[in-house]
């Protein structure tokens, strides 16, 4: 890793830190933030490895107590709370999003493989959520599911279509070499 890869790693780091608290409490304990489409970004505009290392330095940023994650929150016990497995599924949501936005041979990667990154991305982040949730609320599946997952469907389907936009034309701006003057 270069330092130019270092610096953009860091600065999608304070992308996801900055976006991630941005959320709206729901009546369950689970709220909406933005942080899937910070984390999401991330892994399109970098690239699977670098997007799941910002990804990494957020979830270590909040752990140690800075207020990063949804509703300004932070600590060990945000983040192996009731929500923890929805924060540690960032890690693969980041991974599997950045594999799908993978230029093959130069081209731009298709929408239908960066569509089946985030979704793949996103059905891991589901699962290890919600079993976590579970685990630790003692919740039944369908509660969880009704109060952790399908109000979250639509957003995520919104989120994914901004990422699909967004990200090709930043991922060309970071990534075109700079002209020497």
């Amino acid at each position: 890793m270069n330092v130019r890869d270092m610096v953009q790693t860091a600065l999608l780091a304070a992308v996801i830190c900055v976006l991630a608290p941005l959320s709206i409490p729901l009546s369950g304990q689970v709220p909406i933030s933005m942080a899937t489409f910070a984390v999401m970004l991330a892994g399109a505009v970098l690239g699977a490895r670098a997007g799941t290392l910002s990804t990494l330095i957020y979830l270590i940023l909040g752990g140690l107590g800075v207020p990063v994650f949804a509703g300004w929150a932070g600590g060990a016990g945000v983040l192996f709370g009731m929500t923890g497995g929805y924060l540690f599924g960032y890690l693969p949501l980041a991974w599997c999003t950045g594999l799908g936005f993978t230029e093959k041979n130069g081209q731009e990667a298709s929408r239908k493989s960066q569509f089946a990154g985030m979704l793949l991305g996103t059905l891991i982040l589901y699962v290890l959520g919600t079993v976590w949730f579970i685990f630790v609320t003692q919740m039944d599946l369908r509660g969880a599911l009704l109060a952790c997952v399908l109000p979250f469907l639509p957003g995520d389907a919104l989120k994914m279509i901004a990422v699909s936009l967004l990200a090709p034309r930043i991922r060309k701006a970071v990534h075109t070499p700079r002209k020497k003057d």
